[in-house]
């Protein structure tokens, strides 16, 4: 093939984009990849790998603040937010340097520039036309803003992982993982938080029981909310940000972090002209995720559902795979793992316990919840919590939910519990070591089998 022509073609290398590139040259396709700023996107460089560095400092923080009833005396004497960034930015260039070897290893060929597709096996880079016997479109997402203009002290999470001092106060617009995220990071850092969500609950996509206990604890480290209300305006002068409300109430504060969700990253790309079916800017394919026009399919945040690093993975390599002729297994979005690294973290997977009614009936679901106050390594780690199992009446274990410090680490056993199908009786068979948060699962899957042992 000549320099500019590959078996697939790829418009993104972010998460999605990267996988579906490492995959197909597994399967011996020779493949571009396009992407206009970095390699990892979003996740690697302004998402997931920078916040998760900035939430274990707010970690230790929060540690040595909380230290003597521990029996260890130690004293906080300040967040140095230049060094806590100067951290981030070590952790997140030493995976780009990872990963940009790894696409050479695997003699992907980058091509750097700005991506725009110009026919149905086109792909028009910088004013050099690329061509791919098989395009996949995975250009990502942006901030959500609601024309609320940013700059100074309004700012995206984008500009907030930039800033090297520790505001006295802030307000975050939006409850949902990002902006839970963030709060429960600066409050750990000593920032006076107020959380302004417009929907009755924080984290409304999670179980009821996990939002009853996020919001409790919440509001038990002194982090504020206003639910319920949405925002009319947002404004700044020299010396404050604004945040006015529906209902007229104002707040103030050092800054304001607007963080109300993510859209597809789709405008101006040229998929319109191709024919690409869209709804409000996200890419529409069908479960195959293929978009019905020529040999283009599109992955990732551009795709209606969960927008998580780990399902662009999946259906990067998914995409591959079915190009291959491999017909891989559809994971649908509710099977993928959830987690919000908040103090406390949440991780889920499956059908909450509203939804699973809706689904098999009122009176045919089933639930079980053990309190992690009853959990030994919990209790040493100082947290509370709970496990929560549902199930279809005498079926399989459709949802899991879990809230505690460190629970994130648990959210492998839910995937498989929920993913394999198994029945309460199948996972109280199994042995849970002990002193461990893990063996909370098993106390909850034994209480929905009907064997409680120590709850």
């Amino acid at each position: 093939m000549a320099d500019n022509e590959f078996d697939i073609l790829i418009l993104g290398g972010g998460s999605a984009g990267y996988a579906a590139a490492l995959r197909a040259v597994q399967l011996g396709f020779t493949v571009g990849l396009v992407e206009k700023n970095k390699l990892g996107g979003t996740c690697l460089h302004w998402g997931c790998i920078p916040t998760k560095a900035y939430l274990h400092s707010a970690e230790l923080a929060e540690d040595a603040r909380e230290s003597a009833k521990y029996g260890v005396h130690t004293t906080l004497e300040s967040i140095d937010m230049a060094a806590v960034r100067e951290y981030k930015d070590k952790i997140v260039a030493g995976k780009f340097k990872g990963l940009s070897g790894l696409m050479k290893m695997r003699k992907v060929t980058v091509i750097d520039g700005v991506g725009r597709l110009t026919g149905q096996n086109t792909i028009e880079v910088d004013g050099t036309t690329y061509t791919g016997k098989h395009i996949v479109l995975a250009s990502g997402s942006v901030s959500k803003t609601l024309g609320v203009e940013i700059g100074g002290r309004i700012m995206t999470s984008t500009e907030a992982l930039e800033i090297d001092f520790v505001p006295k106060s802030a307000i975050v617009l939006g409850g949902g993982v990002i902006g839970c995220e963030f709060a429960s990071m600066w409050k750990s850092f000593g920032v006076d938080v107020t959380v302004i969500e417009g929907l009755p609950h924080l984290v409304a996509n999670e179980d009821p029981s996990i939002v009853k206990t996020l919001e409790r604890e919440f509001k038990k480290r002194g982090i504020k909310s206003n639910l319920g209300t949405f925002f009319e305006k947002v404004e700044q002068d020299d010396d404050v940000a604004r945040v006015t409300l529906a209902d007229g109430k104002v707040f103030e504060a050092d800054i304001v972090l607007v963080a109300v969700g993510r859209g597809p990253n789709t405008a101006d790309m040229g998929y319109e002209e191709q024919g690409i079916p869209m709804d409000r800017g996200f890419v529409t394919p069908n479960e195959r995720l293929h978009t019905g026009v020529g040999n283009i399919y599109a992955i990732g945040d551009i795709v209606p559902g969960v927008q998580l690093a780990h399902r662009g993975y999946q259906q990067g390599r998914f995409v591959a795979e079915e190009i291959a002729g491999l017909d891989p297994a559809i994971v649908e979005d509710v099977n993928i793992p959830k987690v919000t690294f908040t103090e406390p973290e949440i991780a889920s997977v499956g059908y909450s316990e509203p939804k699973a009614k809706e689904k098999f009936g009122e009176d045919n679901v089933e639930v079980a919840e053990y309190n992690l106050a009853g959990n030994g390594k919990s209790s040493i780690l100082g947290t509370g919590g709970i496990i929560k199992l549902v199930r279809e009446k005498d079926g399989p274990i459709v949802g899991f939910h879990a809230i505690g410090k460190r629970i994130s680490e648990q959210i492998g056993e839910g995937q498989l519990i929920v993913n394999w199908e198994a029945y309460p009786e199948d996972v109280a068979a199994f042995v849970h070591a002990h002193p461990t948060q893990n063996e909370a699962i098993g106390e909850a899957a034994m209480a929905l089998a009907g064997m409680p042992l120590h709850g």
